[in-house]
């Protein structure tokens, strides 16, 4: 069942998606029903996730469960993933690749694959103190604090 996001525990788990590309805004408000209407019919093992998203900055898809009301398991994941593999198809963007980085440059979000990502900071184009999105974050609580950080407080410090 879809609940709305604030509502949401800071445990809850999330699953974060970026695009390759920055979504025009008829595709994010299309994206945006597209998803409730997944959230509001999404089930583990029968039973109803409490669930909901948000989107940001016209490329993130962020997915949220209460796993204290029902946990998501395997096959619903999968779901979820199918989901996000339509959207893929649909709007011809990559929102699975991991190996991709998304940073600020200024208050413009851009987007470099990871060995690209690498060689900006190799020519100090990108610095510790780049504003990055930690995409690996697990939980609400977490992607409040530390999805959109300066560089050098996560993953992506080692390549300062």
């Amino acid at each position: 069942m879809y609940v709305p996001f604030d509502t949401l525990p800071e445990e809850a788990k999330v699953w974060i998606y970026q695009s390759n590309r920055k979504f025009s805004d008829e595709e994010m408000t299309a994206i945006e029903q597209n998803l409730q209407v997944f959230l509001e019919n999404w089930t583990a093992h029968g039973h109803q996730l409490e669930a909901s998203f948000v989107t940001r900055y016209n490329r993130f898809i962020i997915i949220a469960v209460n796993q204290e009301v029902q946990a998501a398991t395997g096959c619903s994941i999968d779901a979820s993933v199918q989901f996000i593999q339509n959207l893929e198809q649909h709007y011809k963007v990559d929102l699975l690749d991991k190996m991709n980085v998304t940073f600020k440059m200024g208050e413009h979000v851009t987007f470099k694959p990871l060995l690209e990502f690498k060689k900006l900071a190799k020519e100090k184009a990108v610095s510790a103190n780049t504003i990055v999105f930690n995409n690996l974050v697990n939980t609400l609580g977490e992607w409040e604090q530390f999805w959109e950080v300066p560089a050098c407080e996560s993953w992506h410090n080692r390549f300062f």
